[in-house]
């Protein structure tokens, strides 16, 4: 796992906090997995991918997006069929050629004037029958679901794992590079795309998740389970029926190694309220 640098604040695109607690919960599922995180950007080590059979990369994206210098190390290892999970802005990369990388190797990414980047409650409330979906239940997050992504051509090999219908609100602001187009207006209506998966041609699976803005989530059950399923698939395991088990995190846990600390009044009582409801 490859977490990014500091980004947003406290409790927000927590890179490095986020890896930990995933690769904790991947450690003790049970699984024959072993899970090495690398802090606040690509490893230094020149050897730290060999023989990796998935990389989840969680981090900052655009022109900062941390595999842009990497493209050629990379495509080796795709084209051995190595995985690879994009997390949150981590789906983001510049148009070119790491657009057309990103988009063979997980199936779609965030492109610049194409998708959109707005703060929705997202409601999932059917799954395909996929083992990215085991044991996700229906759920509700409130986060920042960019959408419209730019995908391969026809979906070729690409399974949408989570859908939902965007409020029109998400759909109505100004052109930009994030925040809207002429094509995402017309949309109105229509469900898009947050979380997907692509079996490869080259034996290789990728999955993509535009969720995880906020910190807090990870403590959702099927948001949790969904994205720890998909990490498990792009490593070319089977997946547990019930899902990958793990346990929620503490509110203890889900402040350990954030990168910020909080204001002197952070209200963590609402953050306990809005546990107990997601997992209702």
């Amino acid at each position: 796992m490859i977490a990014g640098r500091k980004s947003h604040g406290y409790a927000s695109h927590e890179h490095n906090a986020g890896c930990l607690l995933l690769a904790k919960c991947l450690n003790e599922s049970g699984l024959p997995v072993e899970v090495v995180v690398y802090q606040n950007g690509w490893p230094k080590e020149a050897d730290a991918l060999d023989g990796a059979a998935t990389i989840v990369i969680f981090s900052d994206g655009g022109g900062g997006h941390p595999i842009n210098p990497h493209l050629d190390e990379v495509e080796k290892l795709m084209n051995n069929g190595v995985g690879l999970a994009c997390l949150h802005y981590g789906v983001e990369v510049p148009k070119g050629r790491s657009g057309d990388c990103l988009k063979a190797w997980t199936g779609g990414y965030f492109e610049t004037f194409w998708s959109v980047n707005p703060h929705w409650k997202g409601e999932f409330k059917e799954f395909p029958k996929h083992p990215v979906s085991s044991g996700v239940k229906p759920f509700f997050m409130d986060d920042e679901w960019y959408y419209h992504m730019r995908f391969i051509d026809d979906m070729k090999g690409v399974t949408p794992i989570l859908s939902a219908v965007p409020p029109d609100s998400t759909r109505q602001r100004g052109d930009g590079a994030h925040s809207g187009n002429p094509t995402v207006r017309a949309r109105k209506g229509m469900a898009e795309h947050v979380g997907w998966v692509v079996q490869r041609g080259d034996g290789g699976r990728g999955f993509g998740f535009t969720g995880g803005h906020w910190h807090w989530s990870w403590a959702s059950d099927s948001f949790r389970t969904v994205v720890l399923n998909g990490i498990v698939w792009t490593a070319g395991l089977d997946v547990p029926g019930s899902g990958v088990p793990s346990k929620r995190p503490t509110l203890d846990e889900l402040k350990a190694n954030q990168d910020y600390e909080p204001r002197g009044d952070f209200d963590y009582g609402k953050v306990e309220k809005l546990i107990e409801e997601w997992n209702k």
